[in-house]
């Protein structure tokens, strides 16, 4: 057989050769600016030519600051294929692990969106060139020799690199949650796999008919892979730039008739109350991920706009996508309820992708639906090491599976549920209790918003949970309320000692509870 390496120039050639025609919409400050594949790639190859005559050295580390847009799609495609690294940077990190982050990676260039010019231009000392892309706004540009126009750079168009796939391609780094992000560094060869599992009938089925629009940031897990799936499958890709209220995501939903998204669950919440003047009908796969998704948002969803909300598992030790919740003919004949519970977990692996789970006694653990495990995970698209100064330690297992820290059952159909994080369970008396499931079911409270759950000291049990929990708007409800409602959907001493009742829960840059901020606030 021919030996032609998986590189993202192919995925570039295919979006050029076959669907120049093809859509990419940008949302911009003032309106919508449209282009096509066919002029994205052009554009694409003039900016590999331009990091040419900036002298970017092969392999280095080229960052990005910058909102959904056609000139990060740009990026995405120009900067592997011209043999460096794309290396994604989400400017809502604290301004220390974005200095330690840059360091870490060694940036040689960074683009940067006009708009969060003043959020990242303190931590962009040690940075050769910063080149600036005029998103709309109107934010004052640095008076520095090192700050260059990206549309003033674009000058005659290269040739893609010669590169092998497995050469590095992008960069990203893990939100930290657990001591300093860590990097975690992307082959040619793994995006164009985990692109073709985004399109596998059993990933998200994506085809040149859909009309894809991620919510979810492009600085995180290369967007989870949906601009790369778009590329190749030349499907229509709809951008919301730097418009991201939920006002502004319903009518890009609407006007362009999507039929493929994703985001976080904090996003599907935000929009929730848009659902009843919205036409959706156009959807046919709406992903949810990031964090566990509330069966009761699923419910609003479903029941208001008959949109399905599908969840899914990741990392971005796994390029994402590990697996996503499908209905399967094991399913057939269950009622709307127990398809939507299906659907509300992170479902069946995807191609290329297997999962394990291990007890603590290091046996494999019984694919039964009840008894938990450790969730591990490998395949061609999953990391089996980290980048820059991160030490691996105890994250791979001696023959290489990736330990996610989650805990999970699996059933006999392959489908996983997520009984917790490790370091998140609440050991009561001996026993274990999952802060995932008691946060679904205070969830499903119709006044209640959100809730997180973490564990507190107890000198009889040794921990019980507390429950935070954020009223939706209008709601009320107290605490003597909430143990009424979980009586009969949890076990009697699973229902926490305590509610507190608070105006938010802290998260992650990337729209996660951040469970240890929380405990810091509790203990304090």
């Amino acid at each position: 057989m021919q030996d032609r390496p998986l590189d993202v120039a192919m995925l570039m050639r295919r979006a050029a050769d076959v669907f120049p025609y093809k859509r990419v919409v940008t949302a911009t400050a003032s309106g919508e600016v449209e282009a096509t594949w066919g002029e994205v790639v052009t554009r694409a190859r003039r900016l590999a030519g331009a990091l040419d005559r900036l002298d970017v050295p092969a392999g280095a580390r080229v960052g990005t600051f910058g909102w959904n847009s056609q000139r990060h799609l740009e990026l995405y495609l120009a900067v592997p294929s011209a043999g460096r690294v794309l290396h994604t940077l989400n400017h809502r990190l604290f301004a220390a692990e974005l200095t330690y982050i840059l360091a870490d990676a060694s940036d040689d260039v960074v683009f940067v969106d006009r708009s969060l010019l003043p959020t990242v231009w303190p931590v962009l000392d040690g940075v050769r060139h910063v080149i600036v892309m005029d998103d709309g706004g109107e934010q004052p540009i640095p008076d520095d020799p090192r700050v260059l126009d990206y549309e003033e750079l674009l000058g005659e168009e290269a040739e893609p690199a010669t590169v092998a796939e497995t050469d590095a391609a992008s960069l990203c780094y893990t939100s930290g949650t657990t001591g300093r992000p860590k990097g975690v560094l992307y082959s040619h060869r793994s995006i164009v796999l985990h692109t073709m599992t985004v399109l596998s009938a059993d990933g998200m089925a994506i085809s040149e008919r859909d009309v894809i629009l991620p919510i979810v940031p492009m600085f995180h897990v290369n967007a989870w892979g949906l601009p790369y799936a778009a590329a190749m499958a030349g499907a229509d890709l709809i951008l919301p730039g730097p418009r991201m209220t939920p006002a502004d995501l319903a009518g890009q939903l609407t006007r362009h008739r999507v039929t493929v998204t994703a985001a976080v669950p904090a996003i599907w919440r935000g929009l929730e109350p848009l659902l009843p003047g919205l036409d959706l009908s156009a959807l046919r796969l709406t992903v949810s991920g990031g964090s566990a998704l509330p069966e009761s948002l699923a419910r609003s969803y479903q029941e208001t706009a008959g949109v399905t909300l599908s969840s899914s598992w990741g990392m971005t030790e796994t390029s994402p996508l590990v697996t996503l919740a499908r209905l399967g003919r094991t399913h057939d004949g269950l009622d709307d309820s127990a398809r939507r519970e299906v659907l509300c977990t992170p479902g069946r692996p995807v191609p290329l992708t297997e999962v394990r789970l291990v007890g603590e006694d290091g046996e494999a653990v019984a694919h039964d639906g009840v008894t938990p495990g450790e969730v591990q995970v490998s395949g061609p698209t999953v990391a089996s090491a980290y980048f820059g100064a991160s030490s691996s330690g105890s994250s791979f297992t001696a023959d290489g599976w990736l330990r996610t820290g989650d805990v999970g059952t699996l059933d006999r159909d392959g489908y996983l549920r997520i009984v917790d994080r490790t370091k998140d369970l609440v050991k009561s008396g001996g026993e274990w209790i999952s802060s995932v499931t008691l946060e679904n079911e205070i969830m499903a409270h119709p006044a209640v918003a959100e809730a997180a759950v973490v564990a507190v000291p107890d000198q009889r049990w040794g921990e019980r949970p507390l429950a935070c929990v954020v009223l939706a708007p209008g709601g009320a409800v107290t605490a003597d309320d909430l143990r009424t409602h979980l009586a009969g959907r949890v076990a009697s001493w699973w229902v926490p000692d305590e509610f507190r009742f608070v105006a938010e829960i802290p998260k992650t840059a990337t729209g996660k509870f951040a469970k240890a901020a929380l405990r810091r606030r509790i203990a304090g």
